[in-house]
Parts: C-alpha cells; sequence; structure tokens
C-alpha cells in the first residue's frame, strides 16, 4: 500500500500535521523538481527532505558541513527505526570500506556527508554504484560566496549532480537573502528549480534593541521582568564565566557553554538547562545545533553579532511554541568600535594567510611536498606564542584555510594522560611507605586502573580528582615526582585542537591558489558588520521590517512589539525634563539612590534618564556620595 506523505509523518514522526510549507514542498520534490526551500528556524527543515525519501525506493544522500548536526540527526533517525549513517571525518580507510558497503546492500535510507568526504575517490566510487533517490543539501548558504559561512568545498558538491544527473536536488537553509538565493542557485546546478519561501515574520516575537550602558544590571532586570528559560549570547568564553556567577550570585539559576568544555560536560549542562534545572543558558555561538527547546521565551545578546544572518537565526530560538517572546540586543557606545577591532580589524590579508601556513607547516616539520591526509594534536596558545603571532588574526587565518579545504582546523579541547608502572608492586610499595605524601593518589590509580603494571594505561586525571578529593594539579606533581624517580612513565598533554592537512605543502602556490576567496570573503565580512551596525542604529522603522526587508521580503507591516513600536507609542506623548527632574528629586527626599536604584523605580527610557541626571549633577542639583549613590545637594 502506497503511503502519504502525511502518513509517513504520523508514522515515524507522530506529528498529526505538517508545519507551514512543509508539506508543499515535500509535494514539489515527490514530483521530481528541483528545490530550494527557505524555511526560518525551527521551520522544520529536516522534514522536507527526510520525509519524501521515505516515500522512494533507495537512499537520500544529506551534504552537510556540520558534524554535530548530522550525528544528530542519524541518532534521532536510528531512534525511529529508520537506517541512517553518518561519515564524519576521522574514520580508518577498513572502516569506511565498511560503512559504504552497509549503505550499498543494507537497505539505509540516509547518508550524511560532508563536502569534504564526498571529494574521497573510494565514496565517489561507491556513490556511483548506489540507488540514491534525492540529493539534499544543508545549510545551502554555504556554497555561495555572499553566505554567512561561505565553505569553497560546497562547490564541488556539484560532483554528485554529474553522477545523477536525473536525481533531484533540494537546498535548503534558514538564512539567505536573494543575493545568497540567485548564487546558491546558479551554484548547484538546480534545473529549473521550485524556490519555495517561508516568510520569516514572527508574530510573536519582539526584536528589541536597547541602549544600556550598564548590560550586566539590565541583562538581571530583564529576566526578573520576564519570567521563563533564556539563552544569553557573548561573544567570548570570559563573558560566559563572568555573566553566569554575576547570574547565580544574584539567585537567577545559570549554567554556561563555550567550545573549551568537553563534550560530556557540555552535554550535561545542556540537558540541565533543556529540562529546566537551570533557567539561563550563557552561551558563545557554540551553543546553536540542535537546541530544539520551544519555550524559550528571551534569548538576550550580550555582544552585538558580526551579521544579521547570525543575530537572526540565535535570535529565532526564542517563542517556537508560538506564544509571546522577546529577543534583545544590548548596545553601548562601545559595540560599534568592539564589532571593528573583532570582526574588521581582525581579517588576514594574504601575506599573512602565507606566513600562517608556512609557520603551521614548520611547527609539525611537514616537508615540501608532504603532509596530505596527515592529522596532528594542536595547541593554538603554544602555536601563537612559539611564532608571536596576534592570536585573533591567526585564529581567522585558519578558519580561512579550513573553508578552503587546505586544512581541517578541528576545535575541541582535550586532556590526554598516560601512566606505565615500571618497577614491581613491592618495591612501589615500599617506596610509598618512605613518602606517605604520596600514597593516597597512588593507591587510587592502581584501584581504579588494572594492567598499569604491564603497558601504559590512559587516565583520566579530573575522574581520580574527584574520586579522591585532591586537585588535579597536585596529582599531576606526585606522578611527575614519581617519573623523576624513574618509577613510572608518564605523559600528560593539553591541547584545544587538532589539524588535519588536506594537501600537500606547496607554500605560496598552496595560497596564490585561493587569494581570490580571501578578497571576496573579507569584502563580506565588512558588509555584513556594516549591515548589522545599520539595523540597531536604525531608530526610524520597525525592527522586524528591518530584518524582513534584509532578506529580501517587502511589503511588509509593523509588528507593534519591538522597540521601535513600543518607543513609537510613547513618543506620542513627549516626555518633558521637568517631569523626569521633580520624579527623581522626589525619590532622593526619602534615600540615596544609585542611577540602577532610579532606572528601576522610574518607567522613562534609560538613555534619556541618564541625561538627565547628568545634566542635574552638573547643575549641582544633585552630587555623588563616596558610596556612588545620587544625594540631593546640601543647598536643596
Amino acid at each position: 500500500m502506497i503511503q502519504s506523505p502525511l502518513q509517513i509523518l504520523q508514522q515515524y514522526w507522530k506529528y498529526s500535521s505538517f508545519k507551514p510549507l512543509q508539506e508543499e514542498i515535500i509535494n514539489t520534490v515527490l514530483e521530481g523538481n528541483d528545490t530550494f526551500a527557505l524555511l526560518p528556524t525551527g521551520g522544520g527543515k529536516s522534514i522536507c527532505f527526510q520525509v519524501p525519501a521515505m516515500l522512494k525506493e533507495g537512499i537520500c544522500v544529506v551534504i552537510s558541513p556540520l558534524v554535530a548536526l548530522m550525528q544528530d540527526q542519524v541518532k534521532n533517525l536510528i531512534a525511529k527505526d529508520i537506517k541512517a549513517i553518518a561519515l564524519p571525518s576521522g574514520i580508518k580507510y577498513s572502516e569506511l570500506d565498511t560503512l559504504l558497503d552497509n549503505c550499498l546492500y543494507g537497505n539505509y535510507k540516509f547518508l550524511y556527508l560532508s563536502p569534504e568526504r564526498l571529494q574521497q575517490d573510494i565514496v565517489q566510487e561507491r556513490l556511483k554504484q548506489m540507488n540514491i533517490n534525492l540529493i539534499a543539501v544543508d545549510e545551502a548558504h554555504c556554497i555561495s560566496q555572499w553566505g554567512n559561512d561561505f565553505r569553497p568545498s560546497y562547490k564541488k558538491i556539484t560532483i554528485l549532480r554529474e553522477m545523477h544527473p536525473a536525481v533531484p536536488v533540494i537546498a535548503l537553509t534558514a538564512t539567505a537573502t536573494d543575493k545568497v538565493v540567485e548564487d546558491t542557485v546558479k551554484a548547484l546546478d538546480l534545473f529549473q528549480p521550485k524556490i519555495l519561501k517561508q516568510s520569516f515574520f514572527r508574530a510573536n516575537l519582539g526584536y528589541m534593541v536597547v541602549r544600556s550602558e550598564d548590560k550586566v544590571y539590565h541583562i538581571s532586570k530583564i529576566l526578573q521582568k520576564y519570567a521563563g528559560p533564556s539563552i544569553i549570547y557573548v561573544r567570548n568564553r570570559k563573558s560566559a564565566v563572568e555573566l553566569n556567577d554575576y547570574l547565580n550570585a544574584n539567585s537567577i539559576s545559570a549554567t554556561f557553554y563555550h567550545g573549551g568544555i568537553d563534550h560530556q560536560e557540555k552535554t550535561k549542562r545542556f540537558n540541565r538547562w533543556l529540562q529546566e534545572d537551570v533557567r539561563v543558558m550563557v552561551a558563545t555561538n557554540a551553543f546553536g545545533m540542535g537546541i530544539d527547546k520551544p519555550n524559550v521565551r528571551t534569548v538576550i545578546h550580550y555582544h552585538t553579532p558580526e551579521s544579521i544572518e547570525s543575530y537572526f537565526q540565535e535570535a529565532g530560538r526564542a517563542g517556537r511554541d508560538g506564544e509571546k517572546s522577546f529577543a534583545f540586543l544590548l548596545r553601548n557606545q562601545n559595540d560599534k568600535h568592539r564589532l571593528y577591532n573583532q570582526f574588521i580589524k581582525v581579517l588576514p590579508n594574504i601575506d599573512t594567510v602565507k606566513l600562517v601556513y608556512r609557520k603551521l607547516c614548520n611547527y609539525f616539520q611537514i616537508s615540501y611536498g608532504e603532509g596530505e591526509q596527515t592529522s596532528h594534536e594542536f595547541d593554538f596558545n603554544t602555536f601563537c606564542k612559539t611564532y608571536d603571532l596576534n592570536a585573533l588574526v591567526t585564529y581567522n587565518t585558519l578558519q580561512f584555510l579550513d573553508r578552503c579545504g587546505v586544512i581541517r582546523f578541528v576545535q575541541r579541547y582535550t586532556k590526554k594522560s598516560g601512566l606505565y608502572i615500571t618497577t614491581t608492586s613491592n618495591y612501589l610499595l615500599k617506596y610509598l611507605d618512605n613518602n606517605p605524601n604520596y600514597e593516597i593518589i597512588t593507591k587510587a590509580i592502581l584501584r581504579m586502573y588494572s594492567g598499569i603494571f604491564d603497558e601504559e594505561v590512559a587516565i583520566n586525571i579530573p575522574l581520580i580528582s574527584s574520586k579522591i578529593n585532591i586537585s588535579e594539579k597536585e596529582i599531576i606533581r606526585v606522578l611527575n615526582k614519581l617519573k623523576e624517580a624513574e618509577l613510572v612513565e608518564f605523559s600528560y598533554k593539553t591541547s584545544d585542537a587538532e589539524i588535519i592537512f588536506l594537501i600537500p605543502r606547496e607554500d605560496d602556490r598552496t595560497i596564490n591558489r585561493v587569494k581570490h576567496l580571501l578578497i571576496e570573503q573579507n569584502d563580506s565580512k565588512k558588509e555584513k558588520v556594516e549591515a548589522i551596525i545599520e539595523y540597531i542604529d536604525n531608530d526610524t522603522m520597525c525592527k522586524s521590517r528591518l530584518l524582513l526587508a534584509y532578506f529580501g521580503e517587502e511589503n511588509t507591516k509593523d509588528c507593534g512589539i519591538c522597540s521601535y513600536c513600543f518607543s513609537k507609542g510613547k513618543k506620542q506623548e513627549k516626555i518633558e525634563t521637568s517631569k523626569i527632574q521633580e520624579d527623581i528629586v522626589r525619590l532622593l527626599q526619602e534615600k540615596q539612590l544609585s542611577s540602577r536604584d532610579l532606572i528601576a523605580y522610574l518607567d522613562y527610557p534609560e538613555k534619556l534618564l541618564l541625561e538627565v541626571l547628568r545634566e542635574m549633577n552638573q547643575h549641582q542639583i544633585i552630587t555623588i556620595n563616596h558610596n556612588n549613590n545620587y544625594q540631593l545637594a546640601q543647598n536643596k
């Protein structure tokens, strides 16, 4: 019996109906058309290729640049008893060979590949033999040089089209301007594609751009006013930790998330937030994929993001359940300067790229013409210090080399430790009798790890530390002492990344081939920074309409709930400065108050209130005392 798309949806996904535009996209694919689907964050893009693939004989090949997202989707499909497989990097040739055989003969429905994996000969040979029913390109904007996450390796996806010219292609993205759509259609060689776009308008989401010279305090007031789960986006790890500590100290339960936290701890923190054991997740943009929490009430940007695409995608994680929610972007007079310093001034030029690439090859002793497909543990900070390189410029250079397919720059944080006891157990115990300070740590390790007298064993120092309540630093010190005494072989390494060289070293020739991509990338970055600055500076138009216009939507109307629409209603009644002064004097007659207190007590725009306070202070109507509180001047 032939099933319908709705029956597949109900059987495997347990949904009673499709989200807007999903069914239309699915039917277009089933009719054999090349399709470009634009759905906002939370719009259900994966359903649009998974359902039609389930209705057709053969296997669907999904191209995605995001390893974590690939693995997450495969995990979810397997949980629904749908056979799916992902081929991330790091798989041995023999294992890859077996997995590809499984795709050919094991009735698998989905094969997830990175665009880089697609370039391998063994993969291409097996793809030619497969009965492919659909080619899905996720995050399709990556193929466009004007896209937010441009990856030149995406340009080579057309290899699949050449192998299977009759197989329909569906390209999907949540953020794409008209320019990106046009470029993507051309780059993917889509034939007379059906372009289906759902409006990015979110009636329940208020975009609030708020001027604040005291962002931390402002965040606490927002969280006090709006109940429910929240995400706060910051631009660096230090801010994530500091803001997390501030919120917890002020009785707002929070945790933090950034790229320097190991996978297990990330999962633990994500689940605590998901289950609402903590209310607030303070995170860098590393917190993005797989977030499917419908009741997020506020998304707060502590720092201005580098592009409207990033902001729109992150802000869109609020209010997926359709209930009224808010996306706050806090700004102050330093933000514009910070944006230029963080995203424009640190863009590498061609000479910098050549220098970093050459130093990288020397660092790992890669000879000219060699290094292809070699993998190396990489301590980023040590590398920068070794060659006296600017950290931000170097980081951007490595990311560029990654996007161009010269290297793979895999960022994660690991601690690898190995221990092998080279003496006998009797001699070791006798040594511990004479050195009792080492006894607790050594005996704990002996209890936890077998075979340690026979060969080097990987040990988990954080786990040992938690078991015996002794610091990691002290454990490392003791093991180094045992090493000095020639009782053990102990290796302890830290690394925050991995470098995989994808092509042989050719120095200038390697970089000259991608020079034009660097110029285009830098121009695109500058345009995006200028666009987000223009968005936050524009106080003459509805914020929702500004965002929609950026993505090519015209004939829109005011949303009624953004910062502009809210202030427009207040502007109808002009605020007299004298009235603000009267209210300030009235409050200060009762007690001394800080600027924070006055902002909280008085329902006036923060910027206007601070201007009035400065003016009153200049005219000695009020003064600031040693506690940094305002009080009425002595002559009042």
